[in-house]
């Protein structure tokens, strides 16, 4: 490994909100701690329940990203996403089906996080 292959590691600074218009060196779009709590307990009545079992996180310089999976080598069957540069128009928050289909968008994450609360929302194996 030479100089030119060497790991860069960025500061915190970095992934501070960002808008969606500027430079490669803008700033990832991240969930706070309120909305990632938020998401977080809607998962955990939703691995309790045995529905959902693994994860994940991203975060780009447009979107911010939860993908739920039944099982991790899967498609996601859900995406939770926030992308502040539509929150004038459709809403900041919506959620995806497996499909890439619109389940539900809006201004209010946890607004659009009761699509979760319906009984239509079981896997069956």
């Amino acid at each position: 490994m030479d100089s030119s292959d060497s790991i860069q590691f960025l500061s915190r600074k970095k992934f501070s909100h960002g808008s969606v218009h500027g430079t490669a060196n803008d700033a990832a779009v991240v969930f706070d701690r309120a909305e990632l709590q938020d998401i977080l307990n809607v998962y955990g009545r939703m691995v309790v329940a045995g529905i959902w079992r693994d994860y994940a996180i991203g975060f780009s310089r447009v979107t911010a990203t939860f993908d739920i999976y039944r099982r991790s080598s899967e498609l996601p069957l859900y995406s939770i996403t926030k992308t502040p540069h539509l929150a004038r128009r459709q809403g900041a928050y919506a959620v995806f089906g497996m499909g890439g289909q619109v389940l539900k968008r809006g201004h209010d994450l946890k607004q659009v996080l009761k699509v979760f609360d319906r009984k239509r929302f079981q896997v069956v194996e």
